[in-house]
């Protein structure tokens, strides 16, 4: 627990005091004033971030967490929990989409077993922190104890801080578990207070039927395990897995560290659920990438009060949406940093923004 509350203390309001500075910036680029729309609120949210005017996004980091659920047994996914192990393999050999994404923006990919339900062989690729195999089942018992909740935390948390020393400019979520949307919309409903009809979808694409046995199982583990929607670790040891325990430290380290965070789909922004609910300061280091198709993450996100990137009607997780979002986040500092100014470019400014600048 000290490393956790020793984390929570470091996590401050970013610095607000830049806003003026890289507003002014921004606005004498050759360009109409606000032109470039969401390019320059990202610029600037990640200047406030980092407290730096010229920050440089050279080093992207995206961090996988994977782990098992007991509920999968109660048939809540359209593939096997086996699919969690054959995937990260699949992740190590640079044959999922995540590697592909990655590879493109240039991010490197942090992989951790946070509680599969069978051991890994080692590989150089691989970080090793179970704090289990797998979940209990949700629907019968708490996915975990308090104390297994706190250790999933400080696992991200020591993952983190162990990457950061490597070079860390601005981070990604992704995440492997099959079943983990059953765990998500416990989470984002006991959180948000949604209900789970307005929450669940289908997850890895269960049909109606399986749909409606999803709801039934997820209403059925708020019913057993009345998690507390105040706290942040009740939550989590109640309807939580590792791996978003895991995704948790991630955030809150980050958070610590001014590193910018961007959040992938429904099972990372329950995560952020998480970490906001227990330091609320976290979501200004936030940047939402996408909405995912999944039902309920538009209102996970709105609970947050983050507007996504993008909405490509993506399901998939992995990190695949914040891959494309760190995309964005490094354009929009190029923008910043790179783009000449009007007296450097020559360029006469429109005489209303040249008044209204030079009043500034």
């Amino acid at each position: 627990m000290r490393l956790l509350n020793d984390t929570l203390e470091k996590i401050k309001e970013p610095d607000y005091s830049l806003i003026k500075a890289v507003q002014r910036k921004l606005d004498n680029l050759t360009k109409p004033k606000g032109s470039l729309g969401r390019l320059e609120e990202i610029a600037k949210q990640i200047v406030v971030i980092t407290g730096n005017l010229k920050p440089k996004l050279k080093n992207k980091v995206i961090f996988v967490m994977a782990g098992d659920h007991g509920v999968a047994e109660e048939g809540v996914s359209a593939y096997p929990k086996e699919v969690t192990y054959q995937m990260v393999y699949n992740f190590i050999k640079g044959g999922a989409a995540i590697n592909v994404l990655a590879n493109f923006v240039g991010a490197r990919i942090v992989l951790v077993d946070m509680g599969i339900a069978v051991d890994l062989k080692t590989h150089p690729k691989l970080i090793i922190k179970k704090i289990g195999y797998g979940t209990k089942n949700i629907a019968k018992e708490p996915a975990m104890s308090k104390k297994e909740a706190i250790a999933s935390i400080e696992a991200g948390i020591e993952v983190f801080e162990s990457e950061y020393n490597k070079g860390m400019d601005i981070v990604g979520l992704g995440e492997m578990g099959i079943a983990n949307t059953t765990a998500s919309s416990a989470i984002a409903s006991a959180i948000t207070g949604e209900s789970i009809e307005d929450i669940a979808g289908r997850g890895t694409g269960v049909d109606d039927k399986g749909l409606s046995k999803k709801i039934e199982v997820i209403k059925k583990a708020l019913k057993v395990n009345n998690p507390l929607a105040g706290d942040g670790l009740d939550v989590l040891a109640k309807v939580g897995g590792f791996e978003i325990g895991g995704l948790v430290g991630v955030i809150l380290s980050a958070s610590a560290k001014k590193i910018p965070i961007v959040i992938d789909g429904f099972i990372t922004t329950a995560a952020a659920l998480i970490a906001y609910t227990i330091k609320p300061q976290v979501k200004e280091f936030m940047i939402a990438s996408h909405c995912s198709k999944e039902k309920g993450h538009k209102l996970m996100l709105k609970y947050l009060g983050l507007i996504p990137l993008l909405d490509f009607d993506m399901r998939l997780g992995e990190g695949t949406g914040a891959a494309l979002g760190i995309s964005i986040s490094e354009a929009s500092i190029k923008i910043l940093t790179e783009m000449a100014t009007f007296s450097e470019a020559k360029v006469s400014k429109a005489s209303i923004e040249k008044s209204t600048i030079d009043k500034n």
